[in-house]
């Protein structure tokens, strides 16, 4: 009797001919997630078993799963070898000792002499013999003895469905770059589109001296939360220092916040062109703040040339975003009281409906590509 974990796949088994790739990239994350913990991965028919593992480390092993995009659900369970003597004693192990119960068969193995519903009856029967204080309720049970007879020759017999991350492999929709800001909102961009299967870096900028240096360190502290779940990332940081002085100096003060987001597109998709990235990705939801307006969008939008713009947190509010940010375990490192880029030479009345001609009239006061490719020298890039 061995304990075993079960991992079942989310979307993968929707992909007919190229499910194969999708479950070798599955595998490939499954061992990411497990490196330096002892263990063996096997790969069952849709199912994938962790086992060889050390007992103790069963619920960490849980933990580092539940952060896998493509697991559907997991299970603790006990590998017996296909016997009924041994089905029954896995049952009795893993069965409470007293309330109500039902004992629910998967029988993948069709040729074992007995069908799902004789397994189910067969092994309660012996159950109620055992157990004194138990009882049978196949409709509202306090626990479920669930039996799976694989084609193997092996038994899975275990209690509890886990829910997975769900998604898909990270891996198998292309890459991705981040705008990371020491928010709430980026964070939760990034890992909603890692669920969709794609790979992320990262890019932060920042506005040293006149923002510290724990502001840094708290966006590298945001990037190791959504590598957890990207099975690691890199982070670009960029100093728009330069920038924000030359928009001080020359712009009109109410269109600092617009400018600087032009620059930041203009600095991503370079950045993204030169990584292999294939898109941009940003923590924008329409009408949170004056830069993210339709009208700002459009305007930080119209830089960017050869790449689309995701903004995948378009139309949730700060409480649903908050809600994923706590869920993926982030919320509590963004909201350390750490100002970024974009709190410095912030106006009292930023323009919130930027005109095109406007906005071309300011930035007409700026040596626009001199000033990019002073702050792309500037890169620092770290791997997580």
């Amino acid at each position: 009797m061995e304990k075993v974990i079960i991992i079942r796949y989310s979307e993968i088994h929707l992909k007919g001919k190229n499910r194969g790739y999708f479950e070798r990239v599955f595998g490939i994350n499954l061992e990411k997630a497990l490196k330096g913990i002892r263990h063996e991965i096997r790969r069952r028919s849709g199912r994938y078993l962790v086992e060889c593992f050390d007992d103790s480390q069963t619920d960490y092993i849980l933990e580092r799963l539940n952060k896998v995009f493509g697991i559907h659900s997991m299970s603790v369970a006990l590998k017996v070898p296909t016997d009924m003597d041994e089905i029954f004693a896995a049952a009795q192990a893993v069965c409470s000792r007293s309330g109500t119960f039902k004992v629910e068969t998967h029988r993948a193995d069709k040729s074992f002499f007995l069908n799902s519903m004789e397994i189910s009856a067969e092994i309660g029967g012996r159950l109620l013999s055992a157990n004194k204080n138990l009882k049978v309720d196949v409709h509202s049970p306090q626990s479920v003895i669930n039996i799976d007879v694989r084609e193997d020759g092996t038994t899975l017999v275990f209690n509890d469905f886990f829910k997975g991350a769900g998604g898909m492999p990270v891996g198998t929709a292309g890459k991705g770059l981040l705008l990371l800001s020491g928010g709430i909102d980026s964070p939760v961009a990034g890992h909603m589109i890692a669920k969709r299967g794609m790979n992320i870096e990262c890019i932060h900028f920042h506005s040293y001296p006149y923002t510290n240096l724990q502001a840094r360190d708290k966006v590298i502290e945001l990037a190791k939360v959504l590598s957890g779940y990207s099975c690691g990332t890199r982070l670009h940081i960029i100093s728009v220092t330069r920038i924000q002085e030359e928009i001080h100096k020359s712009c009109n003060g109410e269109y600092m916040v617009t400018l600087l987001r032009r620059f930041m597109m203009r600095i991503a998709e370079k950045l993204a062109l030169k990584v292999g990235a294939q898109c941009i990705i940003t923590g924008e939801s329409l009408g949170q703040v004056a830069s993210q307006t339709i009208e700002g969008m459009t305007s930080s939008n119209s830089v960017v040339k050869k790449l689309p713009v995701l903004r995948p947190l378009c139309g949730f509010d700060k409480d649903e975003i908050i809600e994923r940010s706590r869920a993926m375990g982030a919320f509590e490192i963004s909201i350390q009281p750490y100002e970024d880029c974009c709190t410095v030479f912030l106006p009292k009345h930023p323009v919130i409906k930027p005109s095109p001609e406007e906005v071309m009239k300011e930035e007409s006061k700026l040596d626009v590509e001199s000033l990019i490719d002073e702050a792309f020298k500037t890169r620092e890039t770290l791997d997580l």
